[in-house]
């Protein structure tokens, strides 16, 4: 395996644009994908795309790690549209192949096709779950240039006997660290086996575990390298933070961490533009948007339970600004391309380490500035620590910020609650002192004991309503079989 380093500038932290060696003018791509570039307005590639387009031209498979955020999509659909540029297609025999973890990421990559893409005659068909098998099969029937899928539909597809792989020239694995993640290995080894052996493959990856290094020792041929960073590292353009905190009681860590994550939000202040929070489970994505809506923000969730149409909406909605708070299981932690995303919150600490590189991976991106912050109880510790391990650096401790007012006087009327509560029962146990005026109770022999079905016994009335309060313990009231002789 042939590694090699583009010779690009690194970022400059704190400015807006970022400054190359390499131009795309000089990569050798078609006219007409230059064109397209230059409408979009780009003029210099990232690292990772000026490293991985020159080999991937050649025809050489790559293998790309990189750290999200950095222009994988470009890197891989720019020279693949300009090596398909001559041929064409045919009838449920895509030319080229590119498969993605998940719903949003395959459509991302769609996107940039349709961008890239639209002074060509080259033609594309999605493959997702959400969408009718009959319009995907009447797009595959037509034949495409591009077949962009995920693992699963795609075999959906091919075992119903709608798609062929043995025309396939290309294929992308976008994602690898998350196709593993999600259990997808076993179908991306199956996919490789239905592709002729003499494609070529692109292969990208954020980190490299060794089942993905596996994967690529077997299914990639002399691969050519191209690590712009080192392995699970975060980008230098974003500020971390780590609030610690130890709830009050355990039965209200939630509700606390709830209250922490809508004063670090009110703290950042003119910083805060839009921000997507990041839970671990489904249910708390729901319940922690619900909770930010009904204190006046304006956040919608976004998980795997929610359909295809409500995710899409979702998401345009936090695109175009209508949604300012995207609350998001590790479904949304990759592949969504929004570049001006101000904020990213771990409400919960990832349970895989890499998770949290991909998470605050939503912002900072393309050079820009960015702020994650992140919130941690006692019970966190050994995921914390197995994320500052990975990413070789201590994540800087912060100050709690102070409640907001609302929660504070939450929490006074739980303590006066408590206290009330307290004093209740204190009372309640306390007996109540004989007045020094009322006349002490004379004492009863056995003879004069009451009889068995005497109220005295319960210290209830004989009618059953009613309690004597001065009864506590056994007090005066000894039970009438103790009191019996049995001489």
């Amino acid at each position: 395996m042939r590694s090699i380093r583009p010779k690009i500038l690194q970022p400059l932290r704190g400015r807006q644009n970022w400054t190359y060696m390499t131009k795309f003018s000089d990569l050798s791509l078609d006219p007409k994908v230059l064109k397209a570039i230059e409408e979009t307005g780009y003029e210099t590639p990232t690292p990772i795309q000026a490293g991985a387009i020159p080999p991937a031209l050649e025809g050489k498979d790559v293998l790309g790690i990189a750290q999200t955020g950095t222009g994988k999509t470009a890197s891989f659909t720019l020279p693949m549209i300009t090596l398909l540029g001559r041929g064409r297609a045919r009838a449920r025999m895509p030319r080229s192949l590119v498969l993605a973890p998940t719903r949003e990421l395959a459509a991302q990559v769609a996107e940039n096709f349709d961008v890239y893409a639209k002074h060509t005659r080259l033609t594309k068909a999605l493959l997702i779950g959400g969408v009718s098998f009959g319009e995907q099969d009447k797009l595959i029937d037509k034949g495409v240039d591009v077949l962009i899928a995920t693992p699963g539909r795609l075999l959906d597809h091919f075992e119903r006997g709608k798609l062929l792989l043995t025309g396939v020239q290309v294929m992308v694995v976008d994602e690898a660290d998350r196709m593993l993640d999600m259990g997808f290995i076993p179908d991306i080894e199956r996919i490789f086996q239905l592709t002729p052996f003499t494609r070529q493959t692109l292969f990208f990856s954020a980190t490299m575990p060794p089942e993905i290094e596996r994967l690529t020792n077997t299914f990639l041929h002399a691969p050519v390298k191209i690590e712009v960073a080192r392995q699970a590292t975060a980008s230098e353009t974003i500020n971390q933070g780590l609030v610690q905190f130890k709830p009050s009681r355990r039965d209200r860590a939630a509700s606390e961490k709830r209250a922490i994550l809508r004063a670090l939000i009110e703290r950042e202040g003119d910083k805060f533009r839009n921000a997507i929070i990041f839970c671990n489970r489904k249910v708390d994505v729901d319940i922690v948007a619900k909770s930010l809506k009904k204190y006046g923000l304006n956040a919608e969730p976004i998980h795997g339970d929610l359909d295809q149409s409500h995710r899409t909406r979702t998401l345009d909605g936090f695109r175009d600004g209508s949604i300012t708070l995207l609350v998001a299981s590790d479904v949304a932690a990759r592949g969504l391309d929004i570049p001006n995303v101000s904020h990213v919150f771990n409400f919960d600490v990832p349970n895989h380490p890499e998770d949290y590189v991909h998470r605050i991976g939503r912002t900072g991106r393309a050079g820009r500035e960015g702020t994650t912050l992140m919130i941690a109880t006692p019970s966190d510790d050994k995921a914390l620590a197995a994320i500052e391990d990975m990413v070789k650096q201590s994540i800087p401790r912060l100050e709690a910020p102070d409640l907001p007012k609302s929660e504070r006087r939450s929490r006074k009327s739980d303590r006066t609650e408590t206290d009330d509560r307290k004093e209740t029962a204190a009372a309640r146990k306390e007996p109540e002192q004989v007045s020094p005026a009322e006349p002490a109770p004379a004492e009863t022999t056995p003879s004069e004991a009451p009889a068995p079905n005497s109220s005295r016994r319960s210290g209830r009335s004989r009618s059953g309503k009613g309690r004597d309060d001065n009864v506590v313990g056994m007090g005066d009231h000894v039970p009438d079989f103790l009191l019996r002789s049995f001489a």
